[in-house]
């Protein structure tokens, strides 16, 4: 049984499946699928709509997870279970659904195969896994400081050459071709996020404000937990945080009119 599910947003806890799709190969080869879509009970995400292009109008008379249960219960019946990114999102994700709708989905029974997983393994996110990849022969010395700067601008030439007419779609819906011989473009597109500090720890949202990438206010503004919680800076400025991470937050805080900033 291949699987692939949509939902709300990634959080297995507070999100919920909005499209759930399986492909059954039966033993003597036959095929079958079967497509649900699903009436979350909340509000999809304008940002999560933009990337797969499910909306509220389009669930809204759809049956809930728990009307659907017994029925993708039955239809996963004695499976083993496939697809890709599975075992880190779909399954919990899955899982949280038959929990919640009390049905009992028996997960240890079953093999699982997880197909990003083989090509991850199969093809590293590595230098030496790229340059295989992209140029089709070994990279030698690997670890070697000339060796692998001399494959890493290989590995980039091979790139703007395979990726210069491809299209990337974001997660605002907007389609680019970002792998380009432009600087610019290929800055902006090798940040996951667009850093304030080196290590990621502090980002920029969207209306270009510095947001906590970690701990206890993780996603949110920093501005706006120092204004509630001002010892909060002084708990990071203590703790072992890189220098300049540091630099930035004492100068979010001295923005901020920040007294008495000890160094």
């Amino acid at each position: 049984m291949f699987f692939d599910l949509e939902a709300t947003g990634l959080n297995p806890v507070h999100d919920r499946i909005v499209e759930i799709s399986a492909l059954k190969i039966n033993v003597d080869g036959n095929e079958e699928q079967k497509t649900w879509l699903v009436n979350p009970g909340c509000p999809i995400p304008p940002e999560t709509t933009a990337i797969h292009h499910i909306s509220d109008n389009d669930v809204k008379d759809c049956p809930t997870f728990k009307e659907l249960a017994p029925t993708i219960a039955k239809f996963f019946a004695s499976c083993d279970i496939a697809g890709y990114n599975i075992i880190k999102f779909d399954i919990p994700m899955l899982m949280e659904e038959f929990i919640r709708a009390n049905v009992d989905f028996d997960l240890k029974s079953r093999q699982v195969v997880d197909v990003m997983n083989i090509f991850m393994k199969m093809e590293p996110r590595t230098l030496k896994g790229a340059y295989r990849f992209f140029l089709n022969k070994e990279l030698e010395d690997a670890h070697s400081a000339s060796a692998d700067t001399m494959a890493t601008y290989e590995v980039l030439t091979a790139m703007l050459d395979k990726y210069k007419d491809r299209e990337y779609t974001d997660n605002k819906g907007v389609t680019s071709v970002p792998v380009q011989n432009d600087m610019h473009q290929l800055s902006e597109f090798s940040f996951h996020n667009k850093n304030a500090d080196l290590m990621g720890q502090i980002v920029f949202d969207e209306e270009g404000k510095e947001v906590f990438k970690f701990g206890k206010h993780k996603d949110k503004r920093v501005e706006d937990v120092f204004r509630f919680e001002p010892q909060y800076y002084d708990w990071i400025m203590k703790s072992d945080f890189p220098e300049y991470t540091k630099k930035v937050i004492t100068g979010i805080k001295l923005r901020m009119g920040g007294k008495n900033i000890k160094f």
